[in-house]
């Protein structure tokens, strides 16, 4: 039986939430100005009910620079005038694409529209294609779709902790990632930390030395094209249902949606379902949103936790992965990670149990192409270490600088300044 995708994504990152003895060091979310880029922010919404549009892709066409709108819709996006944008445009499944003028000034604060695609597709005369065939022929199409060459990703990665609806793990840093060709193996690729900060919780009750997967290697070993293990290896599509959802339009391109569901096989680990978003022309895949299967709550926890202690019992809830792509130039790339792991700890004798909830997402803001070369080993971020423990390591007062970052939400701006003040 084969056993190499057992945990296909354990390691990726190791979230430790626990007490800090040392004093908090932070910086307030603002944006700072060096007169070499200008700002353009906002909050993006449905024209039709004026509804806040999350994980919304904003971008300067043509070039490598770009950011994601957070929970509320809203986001801040930092453009360096070499680049000489005219415009920005905001892509977002369902929709039509957007684009908005720049003059190279500083714009705050502004409402940008976006107008929903009608459910009936334009006409469009696609093979009829059975579910199974069609993403094995996606997989085979891997490397035409992606990059035949080295990338250097700049991104910005956060994760943060939450106990009950109390925020009390925050941790967030500027990152590269070098990627090598898609069609060589994902062990050779790194991640480096530039820039880092964290605050943590200093009250007493909220200490839970758990170890769970996560970090900084999420935009490595959750790129489900680049890490097959996961979710598109030829040998485990046997272990799938797989069936056709409704299409749908994705930055202006007709995209099949396939889901998928485990089939039932006994199997010494969890599997996944969710669904696929693969382009018609290119076959190229473009979105997953998957889950892990909690059937088998033992296989489930064997997964993602790696490290609890004596007497400690652990329940998983829900653990949930977004992984998005973008084309440019024919060619497509990684853009957006997310990871979100919902669990209950309790201990012996005890009556209650106390909910948690891990959060990690991981933008890509820029894309070198050329002249790439990898990050050095000594360099590379260690995937066994955990970003809350490491992060200090690489804090900077000018933290945000002209790096393009995810904007906090309302209740992570309010969770910042509790734990800055030793509130929780």
């Amino acid at each position: 039986m084969k056993t190499k995708f057992k945990y296909p994504i354990l390691g990726l990152l190791t979230i430790v939430m626990g007490l800090l003895s040392h004093p908090v060091q932070s910086q307030n979310y603002t944006n700072g100005e060096n007169g070499k880029y200008f700002i353009i922010s906002g909050i993006v919404k449905n024209k039709s009910n004026n509804k806040k549009l999350e994980y919304v892709n904003v971008s300067v066409p043509g070039t490598n620079v770009g950011t994601i709108t957070n929970e509320d819709g809203e986001f801040s996006l930092k453009i360096n005038e070499s680049v000489n944008a005219t415009n920005i445009e905001f892509s977002c499944v369902g929709f039509y694409n957007s684009r908005f003028p720049v003059t190279g000034k500083n714009v705050f604060n502004e409402t940008f529209y976006m107008t929903g695609k009608p459910k009936e597709l334009p006409e469009i005369v696609v093979r009829s294609w059975e579910p199974g065939k069609l993403i094995e022929e996606a997989i085979n199409k891997i490397p035409v779709n992606y990059s035949k060459y080295p990338n250097l990703l700049t991104g910005f990665y956060r994760e943060t902790t939450k106990k009950r609806r109390n925020y009390i793990n925050i941790a967030e840093a500027v990152i590269q990632v070098y990627k090598t060709p898609y069609d060589e193996n994902v062990v050779y690729d790194r991640v480096q930390i530039l820039k880092g900060r964290k605050l943590l919780s200093t009250k007493k009750s909220d200490t839970l030395a758990v170890k769970l997967v996560g970090g900084p290697n999420l935009s490595i070993l959750t790129d489900i094209v680049k890490n097959p293990d996961i979710l598109l290896d030829k040998e485990s599509i046997a272990y799938f249902k797989f069936s056709m959802a409704d299409m749908t339009m994705i930055n202006d391109r007709p995209h099949f949606v396939v889901k998928f569901e485990p089939l039932g096989v006994n199997l010494p680990y969890a599997l996944y379902y969710g669904k696929f978003f693969i382009d018609t022309e290119t076959l190229a895949f473009t979105r997953a949103e998957f889950n892990l299967d909690m059937k088998d709550r033992t296989k489930a926890t064997g997964m993602i936790l790696k490290k609890k202690p004596a007497g400690l019992r652990f329940k998983p809830e829900e653990v949930s992965y977004i992984v998005s792509y973008k084309q440019r130039d024919s060619v497509t790339y990684l853009n957006y990670i997310r990871s979100e792991i919902k669990f209950k700890c309790d201990w012996k004798r005890r009556l209650f149990s106390t909910n948690y909830e891990v959060l990690s997402e991981m933008v890509v803001t820029d894309n070198q192409t050329d002249n790439v070369i990898t990050i050095p080993r000594k360099d590379a971020f260690n995937i066994n270490n955990s970003l809350s423990d490491k992060v200090m390591n690489f804090y900077d007062e000018d933290f945000w600088g002209a790096y393009n970052i995810i904007e906090p939400t309302e209740s992570l701006e309010s969770a910042v300044n509790k734990l800055k003040k030793g509130y929780n």
